[in-house]
């Protein structure tokens, strides 16, 4: 069995997997030790990851990218419009008003759900570890933005479901960075005794698209998150957007062509961008070129480190809000905060990490791997949640971002009754679970919402879920049932009213502790040969479960019949993935065997074959080439086979004839076919 944790990022994605020796980040196929986050669509087939990258300015309109982004999204959300920047692909909307994409597949314009996205790009990711590991993979954990909603986390649900891949935990970011952190921790210094003053670390992850600050409270038995904030549009691609503009602009003066009225000109631009923010990480100055990138232009500039630093001030303004908000919600100063630890790409702009070491006033450490500590985390997450490994007790425990509260009609029979209540605070612990009572004689709904619409991300709706409560009814003496309902905010980070249970009061007889005996009279005897007294009882009235109250829910996911199907259509896109794949892997093996023959026959087969001889087999190599190139372009797999097998009919036997003058056998050397008499 597998053990695999995913750092599913908006720009690429990192896979680890947990052996003996610990937790390892695994290369993909073309041994890069990330993955583009990016799915496109082709006449064939998908491209996936490094040949969706591969192929992105010349197919943009198929190609999309940042899926995370659009998880759990209504179309008609206005942060759709912001993801617009950075999708080259037509953002449309889908069943139930999610954001779809429309593109061309297989010669036929389709539009595909964000969740359908994610699911495709989760079994390219279940793929590639899968030829690592040589093993079928299954258990999973799932690294996930701090600031997800309930439906945005139940969308990833819903896509590793599709994956054909079983989710143990979706795993908080920086959470996920703060346990590969004490895995490090361990072996370099000793954590606080339980009960003692814990290390408290600030997290600061800065990447592609999202910058968050977790405080978190380290000691031997585990880590608790006490506060998390975060900058949702802040990132890798904020700076990348601000070096665009201006050389849009540069572009526009110097060259007289607007990159903004071509898109593959603007997404040329985009690519050479990213790179010269990487150069100006270690360089004062860097050039930027960008070869035909438009009208046939090819167009250059120079920037320095200081200009960067100019283009992006309005965002370099925002860097003390989340570092202030949780220590705030912390309730602790910089001076109670041990470490700073820095991960995520972004956090290597000069410019960021000065102003962090400035709000904090002392060094910045950088204990983890800042692009794969994530990942790290993940694994060793799954790891803990999995059977197969013994790890060590260690207690992880989280937060939720926003505070959840459920609401319910009033019954008309208790006329003061409330009618809503927060449940879940924010900065509540996860996983937790709170038991409600209610008094009714018939089934009723509870409807669940986060309690503050204001703080979500966007313009999301506040709903999280509808749960019908059935089988309540009055009791024998026709008065109210006492309903237990359960809810849970598991370690997925969503919220579900498990179940429901009816109690009643009986009245059950309990021991009652005897008064300490009187002392004896001094000089008086004791006989401890008594026999003991009954001890005393009393009844009281206590709450006894009766029974089961079934609850059905209504939320964010998919039902079962559309998920369903979600996967079976993923099953048959995989199938004709690897399909075309062999096909094209026929092909070149045809190709490659019909060239082999020629450069032998006009080389070592020479020795072997007559001029005659060669001038036939030529001429039957040549029309293998021109039926690859004229007719068999475009054929199935096993026409290709048959092809290359009727060559080998041919050409075998002359590499056998040349193998056998080469190395002849001995003069004594019996041949073991004949048989002896």
């Amino acid at each position: 069995m597998s053990v695999v944790g995913v750092d599913f990022g908006t720009l690429k994605t990192t896979i680890s997997v947990a052996r003996r020796g610990g937790v390892d980040v695994i290369v993909n196929e073309v041994s890069n030790r990330s993955t583009p986050s990016m799915v496109a669509f082709g006449p064939k087939s998908r491209y996936i990851g490094e040949t969706a990258k591969t192929q992105e300015i010349s197919n943009l309109k198929n190609t999309v990218s940042n899926l995370k982004r659009l998880a759990g999204r209504k179309f008609q959300d206005p942060e759709i419009e912001i993801e617009k920047q950075f999708i080259a692909a037509d953002l449309v909307e889908a069943a139930n008003g999610d954001v779809g994409v429309k593109v061309k597949y297989r010669g036929q314009d389709e539009v595909f759900s964000a969740t359908q996205l994610m699911a495709m790009y989760l079994t390219k990711i279940k793929e590639t570890a899968a030829k690592e590991l040589k093993l079928t993979v299954s258990d999973i954990v799932l690294s996930v933005p701090a600031w997800f909603t309930d439906p945005q986390r139940r969308s990833l649900m819903d896509a590793t479901e599709i994956a054909g891949l079983k989710l143990l935990r979706l795993m908080n970011d920086t959470t996920a960075a703060a346990l590969g952190w004490s895995l490090r921790t361990n072996s370099n210094r000793v954590l606080p005794e339980a009960g003692e003053t814990p290390a408290r670390v600030a997290f600061i992850d800065i990447g592609h698209s999202t910058y968050t600050v977790s405080i978190i409270a380290f000691d031997k038995s585990g880590m608790t998150v006490l506060s998390t904030a975060f900058d949702r549009h802040f990132g890798g691609r904020n700076i990348d957007k601000a070096l665009i503009d201006h050389f849009a602009g540069v572009f526009q003066e110097k060259y007289k062509i607007d990159i903004y009225s071509n898109r593959k000109a603007y997404f040329r631009v985009a690519v050479a961008a990213e790179k010269l923010k990487k150069v100006l990480s270690a360089n004062t100055q860097a050039p930027i070129n960008v070869e035909n990138v438009m009208n046939e232009v090819d167009a250059s500039g120079m920037l320095t480190r200081e200009e960067l630093e100019e283009l992006i001030a309005p965002l370099l303004e925002r860097v003390n809000a989340p570092l202030e908000q949780a220590l705030a919600e912390a309730g602790l100063t910089k001076d109670d905060i041990e470490a700073i630890e820095l991960i995520g790409g972004s956090t290597r702009v000069p410019s960021i990490k000065e102003r962090i070491a400035e709000f904090f006033g002392k060094p910045l450490s950088y204990t983890l791997n800042q692009d794969e500590a994530i990942a790290i985390g993940c694994g060793f997450g799954c790891a803990m949640l999995s059977p197969v490994f013994r790890t060590r007790d260690f207690a992880v425990h989280d937060i939720i971002s926003y505070p959840i509260e459920f609401t319910w009609e009033q019954s008309p029979e208790v006329p003061n009754e409330a009618t809503s209540m927060v449940v879940f605070k924010k900065n509540n612990p996860v996983p937790s679970t709170k038991i409600l009572t209610f008094h009714r004689k018939e089934p009723f709904d509870l409807e669940a919402k986060y309690a503050e619409p204001e703080h979500l991300p966007g313009k999301m709706s506040p709903w999280i879920g509808k749960f019908s409560v059935k089988g309540v009814q009055p009791n024998e003496e026709n008065d109210f049932m006492v309903c237990k309902i359960k809810a849970r905010v598991n370690l997925f980070g969503v919220l579900n009213v498990e179940s429901g249970y009816y109690v009643e009061e009986v009245e059950v007889e309990e021991e009652v502790e005897d008064d300490a005996a009187a002392p004896a009279a001094e000089g008086m005897d004791i006989d401890n040969a008594e026999e003991p007294k009954p001890k005393a009882t009393r009844k009281v009235k206590k709450q006894v479960k009766k029974g089961e109250l079934p609850v059905v829910a209504g939320t964010a996911s998919i039902d079962e019949a559309q998920r369903e199907a979600w996967a079976n259509r993923e099953r048959e896109m995989a199938n004709e993935d690897k399909l075309v794949s062999e096909t094209e892997n026929a092909k070149n093996q045809l190709e490659e065997y019909i060239y082999s023959c020629r450069s032998k026959l006009y080389g070592e087969w020479e020795e072997i074959t007559t001029e005659a001889e060669r001038e036939n087999l030529s001429k039957t190599l040549s029309e293998a080439e021109d039926w690859l190139y004229d007719e068999g372009d475009d054929t199935t797999k096993a026409r290709y086979q048959l092809r290359e097998e009727e060559l080998r009919f041919i050409f075998q036997p002359l590499q056998q004839k040349y193998n056998d003058k080469k190395n002849p056998k001995p003069k004594n050397e019996e041949d073991p076919n004949v048989m002896r008499m």
